[in-house]
């Protein structure tokens, strides 16, 4: 095996394990076979009841039911993706995209967006219009809640994304009606 003790055969298999290294890392290939689940009970808020005792806690007050503002079934683009989207309205006034049953492949660096952009078919729009980002995708299964910005124009971002940052692409989204 003079191969392995030659200098070029050195640098060749030296090489060839950083080509794997780094591919290793930005496909990250095992995440095809991991699950990450989440459960969040829906948001509420509690609001005083009148005639409450004042030694009564808040966990014993009532919740409010958040409002209905939109909501909207996944599709699937880049991976099989199913679940709901809902945006609601707490009695506070804050809004939240509720995430329920949400069922999508694992992968690197999967962002929640809401986005200006029509759902088609089509899994790299999302990118060439107005988004926000609400933040890091909680698990690629079950129920989960994102906080929207007061300044957020729901006006505008019509539909919700699960966005793969690292390759510029919609594993699936959903219109928000």
């Amino acid at each position: 095996m003079k191969f392995f003790r030659h200098p070029v055969g050195l640098a060749v298999i030296g090489l060839g394990a950083a080509s794997v290294a780094f591919v290793m890392y930005l496909f990250q290939p095992w995440r095809l076979f991991t699950t990450v689940v989440v459960n969040e009970a829906p948001p509420t808020v509690s609001s005083p009841q009148a005639g409450a005792l004042p030694s009564a806690t808040p966990s014993e007050q009532p919740a409010s039911a958040p409002a209905q503002l939109a909501s909207g079934t996944f599709v699937t683009h880049e991976h099989r993706t199913t679940g709901t989207a809902h945006v609601l309205r707490l009695p506070d006034g804050s809004r939240v995209l509720r995430l329920e049953n949400l069922d999508t492949s694992d992968g690197p660096d999967l962002r929640v967006w809401l986005s200006d952009q029509p759902v088609t078919k089509d899994w790299y729009v999302f990118d060439d219009g107005r988004h926000l980002e609400l933040g890091h995708l909680k698990g690629n299964q079950g129920n989960a809640n994102y906080a929207i910005p007061a300044e957020a124009d729901l006006g505008t971002l019509k539909s919700v994304t699960i966005w793969c940052k690292r390759f510029s692409v919609s594993f699936g989204a959903a219109a928000l009606n």
